[in-house]
């Protein structure tokens, strides 16, 4: 009897296991997504969606979600590979770097190509997420660093 019970507790946690990686709504919880919280950077704000700490901002996706859709933004490269655009900000004049790692599974690092900008605190960028799914994304200039989490889709064959 009691190892009936045993066995029902391990089919129920590996059903409620199941459950919270399968539906979209559960996805979410599965990946940490970063919200805005209303720090902008200095001068005339671009969005109501950015993210920052006094030193660096970035604009962010709504929901926290990156969708790659035939017709929409951004790129679905040769090797498979999806580039998007990124807004930057930073407060000091230093140079900006940008790294990232999947959260959610094995893949390799995210690549940066960053502009070049004609003023010192907007900087232009593009990130190039090898696979879909969820990416923690740290920019840093100078001593200032801003990480989010961001989850990566692509719906349909390409952009």
């Amino acid at each position: 009897m009691r190892s009936l019970r045993i066995v029902g507790l391990v089919l129920a946690t590996l059903f409620f296991a199941g459950v919270a990686f399968s539906g979209s709504e559960d996805a979410s919880a599965a990946c940490p997504v970063t919200k805005p919280n209303g720090n902008i950077p200095p001068g005339p704000s671009p969005s109501s969606d950015l993210y920052g700490n006094g030193a660096l901002w970035t604009g962010l996706w709504p929901d926290g979600t990156i969708e790659f859709r035939p017709g929409g933004p951004g790129f679905v490269l040769q090797d498979g590979s999806l580039k998007m655009k990124f807004p930057w900000w930073r407060k000091a004049r230093a140079k900006l770097t940008i790294t990232g790692r999947r959260l959610d599974a094995p893949a390799p690092p995210l690549q940066a190509d960053i502009g070049a900008s004609t003023d010192f605190q907007f900087v232009p960028t593009y990130i190039i997420f090898p696979t879909e799914g969820c990416w923690e994304v740290t920019g840093k200039a100078g001593k200032a660093s801003l990480t989010l989490v961001t989850r990566v889709v692509k719906i349909g064959k390409g952009p």
